[in-house]
């Protein structure tokens, strides 16, 4: 008989039952032969929020639990509206289908190294130049239209507007320092009119760090060859997405951020106070913000003593 998937009422509760592999193996292995793919040893995927194995060395199973249908919904809408729309290979969907309630996909596995295994022994030079190529990949994925991804909700004004709302609540129950929090009644005040909230939106995965994209070694020098993971897709403003690489790769070294935000499409001339003011409002609204865990600079909290002077040591150039 086949294991059957338990219904979850917290995500907490459904983390402490995912770590247990052999909980859920089973079904996994089911829906695989299902589908005619011969059930070899599965590789388990302890990172991230769903259940993910590797099926074999071309194909990954992602199951979502029902109360991540919206990663679901997100991730399958985003992969058919980017295929062959993108240069950077991405997963393609080869099967779907839902077992008691969990949605489920079976895509294409992208070749490559996972970029948080590697990323923290990469060379100097190899960080730069992965930098640059992630500045252009946001942008070579903002320029698809979003289509059908517009009816994702919520719509970015909306979004905005419910993050401002919370943001100061969030941040003091994530234990911000005061000589931040005190600044940030007035960059709340400046973003309203610094982040564009009307201009036509763009894709935005909300998350372009070493967790979801791939990298490949060619003639001795790291490079970007694969981006994954699209469960939590929304449409907005273009500068959403420097947010992932400007905290957990760029480490306020001034090559790596210009890297970054040249691959972008930014000159240097473009890289004023307004725009370093946008970035750290929107750091602070972002959906995962925690300043204290994603801030990748040794020390910053003694180095900054207020929101203007975090703003120039994160995104120095």
């Amino acid at each position: 008989m086949t294991q059957s998937l338990p219904t979850f009422t917290t995500h907490e509760i459904f983390r402490v039952w995912r770590a247990d592999p052999s909980r859920w193996l089973p079904v996994a292995m089911d829906i695989a032969r299902s589908h005619g793919i011969a059930s070899a040893p599965l590789q388990v995927f302890t990172t991230g929020t769903n259940l993910v194995v590797g099926l074999d060395d071309q194909l990954i199973l992602k199951i979502f639990p029902p109360m991540l249908r919206a990663q679901y919904t997100s991730e399958r809408a985003s992969l058919a509206q980017l295929r062959g729309q993108v240069k950077i290979p991405i997963p393609e969907i080869v099967a779907e289908g839902e077992r008691e309630g969990w949605p489920y996909l079976i895509t294409t596995r992208v070749p490559g190294v996972l970029g948080a295994d590697v990323w923290a022994s990469l060379p100097e030079a190899d960080k730069e130049r992965v930098l640059a190529e992630i500045g252009e990949t946001i942008a070579d994925v903002q320029r698809v239209p979003p289509g059908p991804l517009l009816e994702i909700e919520p719509r970015w004004d909306v979004f905005m507007q419910s993050q401002m709302e919370g943001c100061r609540a969030r941040h003091e129950r994530l234990g911000l320092a005061q000589q931040f929090l005190d600044g940030l009644d007035d960059l709340l005040r400046d973003a309203a009119e610094l982040i564009p909230m009307r201009e036509p939106p763009v894709i935005l995965t909300g998350e372009y760090i070493p967790q979801n994209f791939m990298l490949t070694q060619r003639d001795g020098r790291w490079q970007l060859c694969g981006l994954i993971d699209f469960g939590d897709v929304l449409t907005g403003w273009r500068d959403y997405d420097l947010l992932g690489p400007g905290a957990f790769m760029a480490a306020g070294r001034p090559r790596r951020v210009l890297s970054l935000l040249e691959g972008f499409g930014y000159s240097r001339s473009d890289i004023d106070f307004a725009l370093k003011r946008r970035l750290m409002a929107l750091m602070l609204l972002h959906r995962a913000s925690d300043l204290n865990r994603h801030i990748c600079i040794e020390g910053w909290q003694a180095k900054a003593d207020d929101l203007v002077q975090l703003q120039e040591l994160i995104w120095a150039t």
